[in-house]
């Protein structure tokens, strides 16, 4: 142990009497790092965020849709995806599997997208045409976990007769009532040119890559049929209470509906089944070029990083070849000489790799304010860094530390 504290203060001594070149490689050292660690935690960040898009309507639900996702998978383990539309869901069939799916326990609903274009405006303030109006029904807040912070759901009579009423997004009704967007409750506002009477607004939920649901205007579904009729797209949401069994649900809905659309026997379905975590996997799948991006640039820099190591090393025992020559003719063995060699190797690339982690992980964690993911600290990648400087500290001193312990002596006493 006092060996190696004795290790420690002579490497100090030297990395503070070589200061330039010491600060350079550090800085080489902790720029490959910071790449590696870096793109890897933004990787871990991005998987969060796609997990937290898809399981926005819940782990335990899936959705029926028309849009047909493929997906292929080629030599380098990646996956590519593509999505075709199918035949459109009509109402009559999204109507028929709600009244005939009867899986214990599942809930279902019905929604469907009017438009993404659309204008809201109260008295004088109106919205970017950018904003979002689904049509749902009674069932779509409860699976798709949407609370409201101020008034109601919608009623059954609403419902049934598609009445002109309407919830808000929670950042819509802040910018169209910016004094107190909760008294948008009971207010008129007008979606295009149709006047519609606020019934509640929702609470604030996260962005999504998929939608931004605090731009959304949810109408009772009959009033979207009425209104958005050319551009019925259904979608059927569908929530189990035994998230063991959504495997089960789900293809006992997918036998049914291909009942309802009659898919003959042998033909690929012409719609899909999506699970959020299946979906996400999917997605997932094509992140991954980005963590092997990570290891490409993370070790071309640190290849680097040992040339550069290497050489401050082979500098520092030339530099140092009289002080050599005095510990080895004081009794100093060959080892004692390199174990101090490789520690100071050592001492470098670590102080190197603790600021590139550091860097990468804050650097990481940026794409955390684009997915709206908490802080993520990749312990397993910031062990893996400090591995990685280790090994590079004793790559790059190995050599000269063989160097220095096999120098004379005598010829090291004569060096000038």
């Amino acid at each position: 142990m006092s060996q190696l504290l004795f290790n420690i203060s002579l490497a100090s001594r030297a990395i503070r009497n070589n200061r330039l070149r010491t600060v350079l490689t550090i800085t080489i050292i902790g720029l490959g790092i910071t790449a590696l660690v870096g793109i890897l935690t933004a990787t871990e960040v991005m998987k969060a965020g796609v997990y937290a898009n898809f399981s926005s309507m819940g782990a335990n639900t899936f959705q029926i849709s028309s849009d047909v996702i493929k997906k292929r998978r080629h030599g380098g383990g990646g996956v590519n995806i593509s999505i075709n539309d199918g035949k459109n869901i009509k109402y009559e069939e999204a109507k028929a599997f709600k009244e005939r799916y009867s899986f214990p326990g599942a809930i279902i609903g019905v929604s469907m997208s009017g438009s993404s274009i659309a204008t809201v405006r109260a008295g004088s303030i109106k919205t970017n045409p950018n904003i979002s109006v689904m049509g749902v029904d009674d069932n779509y807040l409860k699976i798709s976990d949407t609370k409201l912070e101020a008034g109601r759901n919608f009623s059954s009579y609403e419902q049934e007769f598609g009445s002109y009423t309407c919830i808000l997004g929670n950042g819509m009704a802040k910018k169209l009532f910016p004094v107190n967007y909760k008294e948008a409750v009971g207010k008129t506002v007008s979606i295009g040119d149709i006047k519609y009477y606020v019934a509640g607004v929702a609470e604030q939920k996260s962005s999504t890559m998929l939608m931004n649901t605090d731009n959304l205007v949810l109408v009772p579904l009959n009033n979207g049929r009425m209104v958005y009729g050319n551009n019925e797209r259904f979608v059927i949401n569908v929530m189990v209470q035994d998230i063991h069994k959504k495997d089960i649900a789900a293809q006992e809905a997918e036998g049914l509906f291909r009942v309802i659309r009659k898919v003959p026997v042998g033909v690929n379905n012409d719609f899909s089944i999506q699970q959020n975590d299946n979906l996400a996997e999917m997605v997932l799948g094509s992140v991954s070029y980005i963590s092997l991006a990570a290891v490409v640039i993370g070790i071309v820099t640190l290849l680097g990083s040992v040339i550069g190591l290497m050489n401050i090393m082979l500098v520092s025992v030339a530099e140092r070849t009289r002080e050599i020559g005095v510990s080895k003719a004081l009794g100093a063995k060959s080892s004692t000489v390199k174990q101090q060699f490789l520690t100071e190797s050592i001492m470098i690339s670590l102080i190197g790799g603790a600021i590139g982690v550091i860097m990468g992980m804050l650097v990481g964690n940026l794409f955390g304010l684009v997915f709206h993911t908490p802080f993520i600290v990749p312990w397993i990648w910031m062990m893996v860094g400090v591995s990685i400087c280790a090994m590079v500290g004793i790559l790059s001193g190995i050599y000269p530390a063989i160097k220095a312990s096999k120098l004379d002596p005598i010829v090291a006493l004569r060096y000038e």
